[in-house]
């Protein structure tokens, strides 16, 4: 039986109840309405339960969905999703930029490259519990973490208690990699990259929904990506297609596709976060187009190579407003990743204080993992990437961002070490338009070619 996921009514209340709970709004009286007709809580890990719902729960699903999203929230004015409300929140937002900065096709590659790499060291521990990580890289001697995960020597007992991610130990293991393997994490910088080939930096959020339809597969989405195309195709209008029966709308998605702004605003932390605005709102309110706004200005000011990386994360600060749960977040990890020599306990201290409350894709700890990570390497390109892969949550995600900022910073695919770059053959694997089988430099030379654009 299929059961496709992220999108059954049944497997959706129980996000939406904690999702409810985060945002302020009260969802006690609807969870008890479920709980007492026997709904399920969300499933755990995966997109969907292993069996349907009744017709009735479905039904009663799709009603309390509706229910929980007119319920209002504490948190609205804190949080708002209307560019100019956070705009407004935000006491330092960037002034805008008269003659933008420049950056270079050497350093757009090195962000390419370091952007896979940290995403398929990632890959084979997705979804694994912090201590699993750590169990697995310790029996091969690889913790500190400091390379790609691999089987070998990994005891048969240690692997039948946490197998690999299904998917990805086929491609990301150490021992299988050949290339670059098909990934999210790739796939939207590829889209916004046609984006901006088609529309410019001026396009709106009904043009991003435009290129999904043509080019994006949505087999190839998830969560909020996957329920946003899903209210597309039901004739949904942005921004509505965040908001409906949507409870991922603050979990990591836009995060991912926001690098491509920031690497066509070099220098214009601003524009970056706005055109990271456009394309979220898609998809995410609040937090999860905060960190999305946040990763692109964060880049943005590291594009010119002009700025340490602990400036960077300073500016990235400057468009998310500042009593928003994403910037409390953040400033606790760059707090904790300055207090501690020991990553662990950065990481220990981070998973104490969200672990409990939020998913393991959502926006919030995710970032917050990835600034500490950034933090505490000093923007280095290997200690960023192993930090932000061994704190757990969303690894290749994370690890993603963090090796595209510290690629950046570096400046040329050159500095970084050839033992991480060497088995990805310049070669990306992806089911994204005629990218398929490009280079990481051809795709630099074409994202230098938009950054030009006027």
């Amino acid at each position: 039986m299929l059961r496709l996921t992220w999108v059954q009514p049944e497997d959706l209340i129980g996000h939406e109840l904690r999702q409810a709970a985060q945002d302020g709004r009260e969802p006690k009286a609807v969870a008890a309405r479920w709980r007492a007709a026997g709904g399920p809580e969300a499933p755990a890990t995966a997109g969907a339960s292993p069996t349907p719902a009744s017709r009735y729960l479905r039904r009663l699903a799709e009603d309390l969905l509706d229910e929980l999203a007119d319920l209002p929230s504490t948190l609205a004015d804190d949080e708002p999703t209307d560019l100019d409300r956070i705009r407004a929140a935000c006491p330092d937002w960037p002034e805008p930029v008269g003659t933008p900065a420049g950056t270079t096709p050497h350093r757009l590659e090195a962000a390419w490259l370091g952007r896979a790499t940290g995403c398929l060291l990632g890959k084979p521990v997705e979804k694994l519990p912090l201590d699993a990580i750590r169990r697995l890289a310790r029996s091969t001697g690889n913790w500190p973490l400091a390379t790609y995960f691999t089987a070998r020597g990994v005891p048969a007992e240690l692997l039948e208690e946490h197998p690999w991610n299904r998917r990805s130990a086929s491609t990301s293991l150490a021992e299988n990699i050949d290339g670059m393997p098909e990934d999210d994490d790739l796939n939207y910088p590829l889209i916004n990259l046609v984006l901006l080939q088609r529309h410019g930096r001026n396009f709106t959020t009904t043009d991003v929904a435009r290129t999904w339809l043509d080019e994006l597969p949505a087999g190839r989405t998830f969560t909020a990506e996957r329920v946003a195309y899903r209210n597309l195709l039901k004739g949904l209008e942005p921004p509505h297609t965040a908001r409906h029966r949507n409870p991922f709308r603050e979990w990591i998605g836009a995060l991912i596709r926001a690098d491509v702004h920031g690497w066509t605003n070099p220098g214009r932390p601003a524009a970056a976060a706005e055109q990271a605005h456009r394309d979220a709102t898609l998809t995410h309110t609040a937090n999860g187009v905060y960190a999305a706004m946040f990763t692109a200005a964060v880049i943005a000011a590291a594009a010119t190579g002009d700025h340490d990386v602990h400036a960077c994360l300073r500016t990235g600060l400057t468009v998310v407003p500042p009593r928003s749960r994403l910037a409390r977040a953040v400033r606790q990890a760059v707090h904790l990743a300055h207090e501690h020599a020991d990553f662990d306990t950065v990481v220990d201290a981070l998973h104490a204080a969200h672990a409990d409350t939020h998913h393991w894709v959502h926006a919030v700890p995710n970032t917050a993992l990835i600034a500490a990570a950034l933090t505490h390497a000093d923007g280095d390109f290997a200690g960023s990437i192993c930090r932000a892969v061994s704190g757990g949550w969303d690894t290749d995600s994370g690890g993603a961002t963090a090796g595209g900022v510290a690629g950046l910073l570096t400046g040329h695919p050159a500095a970084l070490p050839d033992r991480w770059t060497a088995p990805l053959k310049n070669r990306l694997s992806t089911s994204v338009g005629d990218f398929n089988g490009t280079g990481f430099d051809t795709l630099a030379h074409l994202t230098h070619r938009e950054a030009l654009r006027p």
